[in-house]
């Protein structure tokens, strides 16, 4: 049996593990990012620019052991509790989902979960992505929702994602405290990511190779010279950035260097992409060019587009939320064919 036909035979398994799930989650609301300046100076002999991919593989993840910090109610078959880890110093909260029942000899897989944007003030974490993250942790996985630095509890201030390295750097670091935990399998980690959250995922798999799979919805995951033409606004930190480094044109190899793009012949593993065509958020011309860039860089990528949906595949969330866990299932969990 193909892959493919495995995937899409997981779906149709999972319908009746997945039915009655959604019914209690709130739509997301998608927020215009406000992004801040980012001043790094000019490079010549000085190590790589922050926001580059190899500065984020020069970097060391060491997490830390997750801390409990409060036992929420169980959901259907799994355990949830807000916990708190270290990453850069600063004590970083995040949901933690359990599955019940024997660990596995090896530990349970695990899905590190990557939200989109929320303005910092307004975010909680128990709030929203509530039958996203079920969906996976009803099905076996630990899941991972972090709170980036500067949302809700977590310490250190809000950062922008586009314009400087910290959230990959924090769930980088929820990524080894999770490989520290004794009910996960360290090798058999995935990543899902929404949004801004999909600009995370694809940077995290270019920057370490301890990823198994991913999953990203409506992402943004153009390279920076595409989005500086299509999606970011000139000024702010995209103008100190001009100052400094030049136009992608008049200095390609810097703009290349900040870009995930330019590294998917080294993605950590294969790559699910989930979009509605009717997004005005993020356009869905995002997804399919990633798409095809990964094909043309030699990897695994399937692409699923949703005919006039919104940018959180609204009308069609049950359905992605199938395909992506059967994705998982395949690629991170190890289910072959019979």
């Amino acid at each position: 049996m193909s892959r493919l036909r495995l995937i899409l035979f997981l779906t149709f398994a999972l319908t009746l593990t997945l039915a009655g799930c959604f019914a209690s989650s709130p739509e997301l609301t998608p927020v215009p990012i406000t992004v801040p300046v980012f001043d790094d100076p000019p490079g010549g002999d000085a190590p790589a620019h922050a926001l580059s991919i190899q500065a984020l593989r020069d970097s060391t993840y060491v997490g830390s052991d997750f801390v409990v910090e409060q036992t929420l109610e169980t959901g259907s078959n799994y355990n949830r509790y807000i916990v708190s880890y270290l990453s850069e110093g600063l004590k970083i909260y995040a949901l933690m989902t359990i599955p019940w029942g024997e660990r596995p000899p090896t530990g349970f897989p695990v899905v590190i979960f990557n939200h989109g944007y929320i303005p910092p003030n307004e975010y909680r974490t128990t709030e929203r992505y509530i039958a996203y993250v079920d969906a996976f942790a009803r099905n076996g996985y630990m899941v991972i929702k972090s709170d980036y630095r500067g949302h809700g509890s977590s310490e250190g201030p809000a950062a922008s994602a586009y314009g400087s390295p910290a959230y990959v750097i924090d769930v980088l670091n929820a990524l080894a405290s999770a490989r520290r935990h004794p009910d996960a399998d360290p090798n058999r980690i995935g990543m899902w990511g929404h949004s801004m959250g999909g600009y995370i995922t694809i940077r995290a798999m270019v920057a370490q190779q301890d990823i198994k799979a991913g999953v990203i919805w409506a992402g943004v995951v153009d390279s920076y010279t595409d989005m500086l033409t299509s999606w970011f606004r000139r000024g702010g930190w995209t103008e100190s950035m001009f100052s400094a480094y030049g136009s992608p044109e008049e200095n390609p190899a810097f703009w290349n260097s900040i870009s995930a793009n330019s590294y998917l012949d080294e993605l950590s593993g294969p790559v699910q992409i989930h979009h509605g065509t009717g997004d005005t958020t993020v356009a869905y011309q995002m997804s399919t060019r990633l798409d095809q860039q990964i094909r043309d860089a030699g990897g695994t990528s399937e692409l699923f587009l949703y005919d006039g949906d919104d940018h959180n595949i609204a009308t069609h969330r049950d359905n992605a939320l199938l395909v992506s866990v059967a994705f998982f299932h395949v690629y991170v969990r190890g289910v072959v064919s019979p």
